[in-house]
């Protein structure tokens, strides 16, 4: 596990354009963190790096919205999800084991013991500090842990 801080809403974006612009195959990020702590800020910084042309928004009410870029990404949202089988309806595990794909899964923790095996685990939260995030970095599995070792050096500010 290691921590980025970020010290605005700018760099939170930019964090997620950095780990966009390292990642070689698939990927499963899970993007933890309370309402406004900067989620889909950093799925917006990481889907343009991709060239994502389309607004990139929070999945709430839609659970799943596709972006079509460098890659196929799939956001998902699990907030609204009340159990394990609402995660089979929307599909959720054909989606996160798709070769050259992305997922990037908002609350995972509602439902962490349903995550792949291998996924990066982002839990960002607010500091005492207006507009400042310290995000934590967890290493689930082994498959990106090249990967991992990669944003250790090239994303800190």
């Amino acid at each position: 596990m290691f921590k980025i801080i970020t010290n605005s809403p700018e760099q939170t974006s930019l964090l997620g354009e950095k780990i966009a612009n390292l990642i070689k195959d698939n990927l499963v990020i899970c993007l933890e963190g309370d309402l406004g702590a900067g989620k889909t800020l950093f799925t917006q910084g990481f889907c343009q790096a991709l060239n994502v042309k389309e607004t990139v928004t929070s999945p709430t009410f839609n659970l799943m919205n596709v972006y079509e870029g460098d890659k196929r990404i799939y956001h998902f949202d699990l907030y609204r999800l009340e159990n394990e089988d609402d995660l089979y309806e929307i599909g959720f595990y054909e989606y996160t084991d798709v070769e050259d794909e992305i997922a990037l899964i908002e609350w995972p923790d509602r439902f962490i013991d349903c995550m792949p095996d291998d996924y990066l685990h982002l839990k960002i939260e607010r500091t005492s500090i207006d507009n400042q995030r310290e995000i934590t970095v967890i290493l689930h599995g082994e498959k990106y842990k090249n990967l991992y070792e990669e944003m250790k050096k090239t994303c800190q500010f």
